[in-house]
Formats: C-alpha cells, sequence, structure tokens
C-alpha cells in the first residue's frame, strides 16, 4: 500500500513537472461623462454614459508541454459598461478574441478570431494605444478610415453588418520570435465569411453596403474572392526601455483592398514619446466610378506625443485623412490620465475633428468632443 502511495506521488510530481498549466482571468472596465457635437450636420449627441476603452472580460491560460512547447489559449468577451449588456447586437460573444495555439523556438501559431496582424502593431505607434475612444485616431485617421469609409474596406468586409472590421475570423496568426529586436507577424484568413461564395466575375458583390457600380473583380471561373492577408514587420530596440521602434506593414481583406502603412517612435527622453504613422489605401477593387472619377486612393498621417509627469500623463495628437475627390478630414486631440493606483486611472479627453458633412459633400462640419471618466483594470 504504501509502496503504491509513493509511486502515485512520484507520478503526480512527474506530470506536474512536464504539464504544468495556468488560467488568469482579467478583464477591463471603463465608464464616464461624454458628449460629441455635430455627430449628424446641425445634430449633437446628448451627454451619456460612454467609455474611452473596451470593457471586456477575458481567460488566458498556458500549458506547458515540454521541451518549450506550450499549448495556449485566449478568450475574451466585451460588454457595456452601463447597461451590462454584450457589446453590440450582433457581434459575437467571443468579440474580442478566441484563439487557441502552440508556442516554441518557432515562435507562436494560433487559429480563431482576432486582430490582424497589421492592426494589432500600430497601437504601439498611436497617442491613445489604440483605445476606440473618439478623441483617438487609430479606428479613423491612423488607418485612413479603413474600417469606415468605403463599403467593403476593413478588415473584415464580409461579416455579419455590426461586426467589427479590424479583424480576421476563420484566421492563421503567426509571429515570430524576436531576434535582436527584429519580429514577423502575420494573419492569413480563410473565404468563410458570409457573402463570399457569391462573387462571380461580371456580377457585383453582395456584401453589407453595397452599391451599384462596382466593378467586376475577378477571372472569368472564379468564386470567392481573395483569400485576405495581414502582415507587419517591426523592429524596436532590444532594452526593457527601448527608444525608438519602427513598424512596416501590409493588408489586403477579401475584396482586395489594401493598405500599407509605416510607423515609429522615439524616446528622447524616457518621460517623452514621439510617434508618427503614414499610410495609403487602394480602393480600385470596391468604389463605383462616379461623374468625377473613382476615389482609388485614400491617404492619411498621424502625429503624437505622450509626456509622463510624475502620476499624471499628457496625450497630444493631431492628423489628416485625404481620400481622392473628398474634402480632407482634420482631428486635434488633448487627453490626460491621472494614476490612483497602478490599475486605476481617472481620464479627460478633448478633441476638435473637422470633417465632409457628407461623404462627397463639397462643405465641412466641426466635431468638438468631450469626456472624462475613469478606467480600472483587473
Amino acid at each position: 500500500m504504501k509502496k503504491s502511495l509513493v509511486a502515485l506521488a512520484l507520478l503526480g510530481a512527474f506530470s506536474g513537472a512536464h504539464a504544468q498549466s495556468s488560467v488568469i482571468i482579467y478583464g477591463t472596465l471603463d465608464a464616464g461623462f461624454a458628449k460629441t457635437t455635430n455627430t449628424t450636420p446641425g445634430v449633437s449627441s446628448p451627454t451619456t454614459i460612454g467609455k474611452r476603452d473596451n470593457n471586456k472580460l477575458g481567460f488566458r491560460g498556458t500549458e506547458d508541454l515540454g521541451n518549450g512547447l506550450k499549448a495556449l489559449f485566449h478568450l475574451e468577451i466585451r460588454l457595456e459598461p452601463d447597461t451590462g449588456t454584450i457589446e453590440g447586437v450582433t457581434r459575437p460573444l467571443f468579440q474580442g478574441q478566441s484563439r487557441v495555439g502552440l508556442q516554441g523556438n518557432f515562435g507562436t501559431v494560433r487559429l480563431g478570431r482576432g486582430l490582424t496582424a497589421l492592426q494589432e502593431s500600430t497601437t504601439a505607434y498611436e497617442p491613445w494605444s489604440g483605445l476606440p475612444n473618439v478623441a483617438g485616431f487609430q479606428t479613423d485617421l491612423q488607418v485612413g478610415g479603413y474600417r469606415t469609409a468605403t463599403p467593403g474596406s476593413g478588415s473584415d468586409p464580409l461579416g455579419p453588418a455590426g461586426n467589427s472590421g479590424n479583424r480576421f475570423s476563420n484566421a492563421v496568426f503567426y509571429n515570430s520570435p524576436v531576434y535582436r529586436g527584429f519580429q514577423l507577424n502575420w494573419t492569413w484568413g480563410t473565404r468563410e465569411n458570409n457573402g463570399l461564395a457569391t462573387f462571380i466575375q461580371g456580377r457585383n458583390p453582395t456584401y453589407p453596403g453595397t452599391a451599384p457600380g462596382f466593378n467586376a473583380q475577378y477571372p472569368v471561373g472564379r468564386q470567392g474572392g481573395a483569400y485576405p492577408y495581414s502582415v507587419s514587420a517591426t523592429f524596436t530596440e532590444p532594452s526593457s526601455a527601448p527608444r525608438y521602434s519602427v513598424m512596416l506593414a501590409n493588408e489586403r481583406n477579401a475584396t482586395e483592398v489594401s493598405l500599407w502603412s509605416v510607423a515609429g517612435y522615439v524616446r528622447p527622453m524616457p518621460a517623452l514619446k514621439l510617434m508618427a504613422t503614414y499610410n495609403k489605401q487602394d480602393l480600385d477593387n470596391v468604389t463605383p466610378v462616379s461623374a468625377l472619377g473613382r476615389m482609388s486612393e485614400i491617404n492619411s498621417w498621424v502625429l503624437g506625443m505622450n509626456y509622463t509627469m510624475g502620476p499624471g500623463k499628457l496625450l497630444l495628437g493631431y492628423g489628416q485623412k485625404h481620400p481622392e475627390m473628398v474634402l480632407k478630414t482634420k482631428q486635434a486631440s488633448i487627453g490626460y490620465e491621472y494614476n490612483l493606483s497602478p490599475r486605476t486611472y481617472v481620464y479627460l479627453d478633448l478633441s476638435n475633428k473637422k470633417l465632409p458633412a457628407a461623404v462627397t459633400s463639397t462643405v465641412t462640419t466641426t466635431q468638438n468632443h468631450y469626456s472624462m471618466g475613469i478606467h480600472h483594470n483587473f
């Protein structure tokens, strides 16, 4: 009996050493007062309980498989803190991501749904760190309106209406090991999303928001459109406190809208971070021909700054977006964060944005945004 117990104990110890696993539960709650003027020309939104960041509940874990190999998973739910409901009525339960994969000396490979390589990489070069708030730049100017400017643009234009446009579903994700500061990130999507089977030579693509006048896009006899991909290459100074970083990225979605992006940041002193992004979007395949011609490009750029002052941080940004044959969008924003603890801060954001009153308007409208609130991580 004693020998059996000893053997069982040794077996348990051996299994634990070679199959250690851990699961982390985490989340973010962010809520505050927000108001935006001229959300439509002449109409301002009421003051609401809004949000600066995505509110989420997540689960991630790893299992040590031995010989440097790990299994990993990541699930993330999005929610609205003012009502307690799931984010968006048409979005997936695991809107943030749902991925499973392996990690080893070869890097990390995952399958499922998540941010594309380009969209995930750009957040390091934006003054609001990619937060999807009105004062930030990542969701519009930094990616040239890639998600919203034109039907068919965005990472997942053929997904259900209302679904996020900066993620791939039914995809493979790869992150290389970091070698002397260099890293390659790659995402490849299948053609499983809604509507892809309807792409046929000589017919218009039928995805949400399609307007008449689109050109045929694919060779005779070919169905399904393009396989979407996204790739980014980054170099960050190998240091615990890197002073500089650069990124080059390209993405092409299932309707063959393509986006090129180059970005970088420098830290001339530990408290100061200066950053810039420039990108160019190719819309030849999805924009109709009008009396003025075809809007085939969108160019945009953003300049930003973060300056840390004790427990506080100042955020500044200015950017422009210029679609062909359309008036420019110009935005200037300022924000301030004050840390109450390592996990909680309060914030104030102000933004001024001048944009066309309508998609092809020759008149601009001005939107002012004000928000203040509290952000907590757990």
